[in-house]
């Protein structure tokens, strides 16, 4: 299965990084084959997993073809959305 990303998600990695916040394509690629929680927004899959021990890192996705497109992804609290 394909990962791609959309323009949106790939500026996000260099918007994260002028902050000092390395997120990486693996990581995304494993909160998205092994979420530790997982909801749905808008059609959308959403996927997250922890970050570190306060943050989760969230991440927006569609399934088309069999691929998987990365919309978009954030980090967040833990117990923000209600995920620990």
């Amino acid at each position: 299965m394909k990962v791609s990303y959309t323009s949106h998600a790939l500026k996000k990695f260099s918007d994260f990084r002028v902050f000092g916040i390395i997120v990486t394509k693996t990581q995304i690629s494993r909160v998205i084959k092994a979420p530790k929680y997982q909801s749905r927004d808008n059609g959308n899959l959403i996927s997250s997993s922890s970050f570190n021990e306060n943050y989760i890192l969230r991440v927006v996705h569609k399934e088309e073809k069999g691929d998987i497109i990365v919309i978009t992804f954030y980090i967040c609290r833990k117990g923000r959305y209600g995920e620990y």
